[in-house]
């Protein structure tokens, strides 16, 4: 018979596929762009990727949440509590860090005439690109922590 607990692992796997998995591409889907038209559209596909890296993500904190509650002793446990920090920090890199960098990315778009992507794009993109790296190589280190469990 399959438990409440079991149910919630499964769903905070497939939360983890949802959230985090589109997540790892939203840098790559951008870098097509070889005019502003196609960049535009490329940041349209990016930010529909963006709802289920959302959604995906808010569930993963949840089920994450309710196994730990469900099983108190995951609290004492380091990889679960590094997990959840780092979450937490990756979580916070959104708008602290991601959002102001990307505000400048969306004004250029939104009004640049032309079809030539301009120097200041790429200036701005590498900026907001390496912190998404960034923020990236954190949810690698969360997964490994997930299946490893090394302390």
């Amino acid at each position: 018979m399959i438990t409440f607990y079991k149910i919630i692992v499964v769903l905070h796997i497939f939360s983890a596929i949802m959230g985090m998995g589109p997540g790892f591409i939203l840098t790559t889907v951008v870098k097509s762009g070889k005019t502003m038209t196609e960049l535009r559209h490329s940041y349209a596909i990016r930010h529909k990727l963006h709802i289920f890296v959302m959604v995906g993500g808010t569930l993963l904190l949840i089920t994450g949440l309710m196994m730990g509650f469900m099983n108190p002793s995951l609290f004492r446990m380091g990889w679960y509590v590094t997990s959840l920090v780092l979450f937490l920090a990756a979580l916070a890199i959104g708008p602290l860090v991601l959002s102001p960098r990307s505000k400048p990315v969306k004004a250029l778009l939104a009004s640049h005439k032309g079809e030539e992507i301009p120097d200041e794009y790429f200036r701005l993109s590498k900026i907001l690109f390496r912190y998404e790296h960034l923020e990236n190589a954190i949810f690698i280190v969360i997964i490994a922590l997930m299946i490893l469990k090394p302390f």
